[in-house]
């Protein structure tokens, strides 16, 4: 009887539950899950513009087949992973080398966390400006540094590697500072016990680092590369206005290039079909992803 009353009110308190989140459930599936499938429904059908927008007339794969077979896709698919791979990569190693430091502090972490929040608390179209300021060839802070070394004035936006570098500069000055604190939380949780019984047995500082911090450390820093790479792989305000996507389309990111192909050329179709292709790779690139942990995890574990 006390099992069954127990049950009966475990359901009430699921259905008030459902029912306080109901609003909130309904906002995002209107601004979220309604838009998403509609562009699925845009990108495998007829899309033609009208007067007060556009309409959809029957289904079709030309889109995806104009897609595929345009450069500009392949080479926007080829940076977006470039870019990817190589800022997750820095951020990562970057912020837990950081963290470490930070976790070894103790008076001044508040003020160096402090700081180290500026850069990730700034909107990213700001970010952009100041960066932009600073590649200025003509009154940038760089191009001052550059010319009284008598180097020269550096071209770095106006030219492909040195826009693609400047681009990834920017970003790992911004988002390391997300890495750092994620990094950190995860070395403040680990028991001091381990490093005491390490440092009985005599064990270094490059052995304890990766014999009990790393694998400590593992989810952890894989919450940090998942979130950083569902964030990096949907790259679009920085390049945006820091470079517009150029030189030429030397940085235009799959989100740019929809956007251009969407609301430039009004090629709603294609641009439809840019969008969904690029969150169908980053879904299956986070299941693969862990999909791996998970079975690096039970190794480890077993």
């Amino acid at each position: 009887m006390a099992s069954s009353s127990h049950d009966a009110f475990r359901r009430r308190q699921a259905r008030l539950g459902w029912a306080l989140s109901a609003p909130a459930l309904t906002v995002i599936a209107a601004v979220t899950i309604f838009p998403i499938c509609y562009a699925i429904a845009m990108s495998v059908s007829n899309v033609s513009a009208t007067g007060s927008g556009f309409s959809l007339n029957g289904l079709t794969g030309n889109n995806y087949s104009i897609m595929f077979n345009a450069p500009q896709w392949r080479y926007a698919l080829f940076f977006t992973v470039l870019y990817t791979v190589v800022t997750v990569a820095i951020e990562v190693a970057l912020g837990t080398a950081i963290a470490l430091v930070l976790e070894r502090l103790t008076w001044a972490r508040g003020w160096m966390m402090a700081l180290m929040l500026i850069p990730w608390s700034m909107i990213t179209v700001i970010n952009a400006q100041l960066w932009g300021y600073i590649y200025n060839p003509t009154y940038g802070v760089l191009d001052d540094i550059f010319s009284r070394l008598g180097l020269g004035a550096p071209v770095i936006l106006g030219t492909k590697v040195p826009a693609i570098m400047a681009l990834m500069g920017a970003d790992v000055w911004k988002t390391t500072p997300f890495v750092v604190i994620i990094v950190l939380a995860g070395l403040v949780m680990i028991p001091r016990d381990y490093y005491e019984a390490a440092a009985v047995d005599g064990a270094g500082g490059w052995t304890i680092f990766w014999k009990i911090t790393f694998p400590q450390l593992r989810p952890t820093i894989a919450l940090a590369v998942l979130f950083r790479v569902l964030q990096a792989f949907g790259l679009f305000d920085l390049p945006f206005v820091l470079t517009n996507g150029g030189p030429g389309d030397s940085t235009q990111s799959l989100a740019i290039l929809a956007y251009n192909a969407m609301f430039r050329d009004l090629d709603f179709g294609p641009g439809a079909a840019v969008a969904t292709s690029t969150a169908l790779l980053v879904v299956i690139g986070c299941l693969v992803f862990l999909k791996v942990f998970r079975a690096q995890a039970g190794t480890e574990e077993s």
